[in-house]
C-alpha cells in the first residue's frame, strides 16, 4: 500500500513590522535566548537576509546569555585588537563614560579579510534622549548607482586599515592616545573589492565605510573624491533606518550588507551598549577574486 505523502512543514513566519522602506524590521513576540527553538532561529536568519537589520524590544539578556544566543546564529569572535569586557569571551563594550562613541559610518572590522558576518548589539543603559543608531543598506545603495558609476565600482578595490579608530574619545587627547594605542596595537591592512557578492543572497553591495584608507591605483586626492561619491549613495536617507534605543533592546545586523553610525547627540548622559560579532567569510568580487590581507604588524 502506498503511504500518503506527508506535507512539508511550512517555515515559521515571524511577526515583523518594517521600520523603514528599504532596511530594518522590528521582530515582535520573540524572547531571545540560547534555548530558542530552531524554527525561530531559522526564521530570524531569513528575516535578516531580507531586512538587513532586526530589532527586538524588551529582551532580558545578560552578558553570558547574549554570548550564548549569538552562538545560535554563528561562531562568536572577539575583536582582533580591543580587549573584551571582563568576565566575557567575546563582548565588546562601548561606554560613553569612557568616551567611546562610534559616531562615524562604518562596517565592523573591515580591516581584516574575513570580517564579521553579523553583529548582535544590546543596549544596557540608554540615554533619556539621543544616542540613536542609524543603519544603511549597502545593497540598495549599489542598485541606486547610475550605470556608469556601477560599472566603475565593479572594477575598483580599496585598502582598509585600523590605524585610526571609530570608537574614540572625542574630547580628552590623553584618553584618545590611549585608546588608539589599544585599537592599533596590531595594525592591519586588507584589500577588498568595492563591490562584494553576498555569499547567501547573491546580492551585490558597496563595501566602504570609515576604515577605507585609499582606493587602489589612485592618488589620495582622487581616492577621497571617489570615496565620497560612492559613500554618499550609501548614506542617502532612502537607504537608512534609525532606532531609538531603550535599555534591553537588541539589534542584529548583517555586517556584509550594511553600515552603521551611532549618533553622538546625548551630551553627558550615560550610554552603554555591548556587542558580539560572528565570524565571517572572505569577500568575493563580482569577477570571483577574493579579498587579500596586505599584512599586519
Amino acid at each position: 500500500m502506498t503511504r500518503p505523502a506527508v506535507a512539508p512543514i511550512p517555515p515559521l513566519e515571524l511577526d515583523l513590522l518594517p521600520v523603514a522602506g528599504r532596511i530594518g524590521a522590528e521582530v515582535r513576540g520573540v524572547q531571545l535566548s540560547a534555548s530558542l527553538d530552531e524554527a525561530s532561529v531559522e526564521a530570524i536568519q531569513r528575516a535578516l537576509l531580507r531586512h538587513k537589520v532586526l530589532f527586538f524590544r524588551e529582551q532580558r539578556l545578560d552578558d553570558a546569555q547574549q554570548e550564548a544566543f549569538a552562538a545560535r546564529l554563528g561562531e562568536p569572535v572577539a575583536h582582533p585588537t580591543v580587549p573584551v569586557r571582563d568576565g566575557s569571551r567575546y563582548l565588546l563594550e562601548l561606554d560613553s563614560a569612557h568616551g567611546t562613541r562610534a559616531n562615524t559610518w562604518h562596517t565592523d572590522v573591515t580591516f581584516v579579510a574575513a570580517y564579521p558576518k553579523a553583529s548582535i548589539l544590546r543596549s544596557v543603559v540608554a540615554p533619556a534622549a539621543g544616542g540613536d543608531t542609524v543603519w544603511a543598506n549597502t545593497s540598495s545603495a549599489y542598485q541606486d548607482l547610475p550605470d556608469a558609476l556601477r560599472e566603475l565600482a565593479d572594477k575598483l578595490w580599496a585598502v582598509h586599515g585600523n590605524d585610526f579608530d571609530y570608537a574614540r574619545p572625542d574630547v580628552d587627547p590623553v584618553r584618545l592616545a590611549q585608546y588608539r594605542k589599544v585599537f592599533a596595537s596590531t595594525v592591519y591592512e586588507t584589500e577588498h573589492p568595492l563591490v562584494r557578492v553576498h555569499p547567501e543572497s547573491g546580492e551585490r553591495s558597496l563595501l566602504l565605510g570609515h576604515f577605507v584608507k585609499r582606493i587602489k591605483g589612485l592618488s589620495q586626492g582622487d581616492s577621497q573624491r571617489l570615496f565620497e561619491v560612492f559613500q554618499g549613495y550609501v548614506t542617502r536617507l532612502e537607504n537608512t533606518v534609525r532606532w531609538r534605543w531603550r535599555a534591553g533592546d537588541v539589534a542584529i545586523w548583517d555586517n556584509r550588507a550594511t553600515q552603521h553610525y551611532a549618533v553622538n547627540d546625548y551630551g553627558d548622559q550615560p550610554r552603554v551598549v555591548r556587542r558580539v560579532t560572528l565570524a565571517g567569510d572572505v569577500p568575493v568580487s563580482i569577477d570571483g577574486q577574493r579579498s587579500r590581507t596586505l599584512g599586519n604588524s
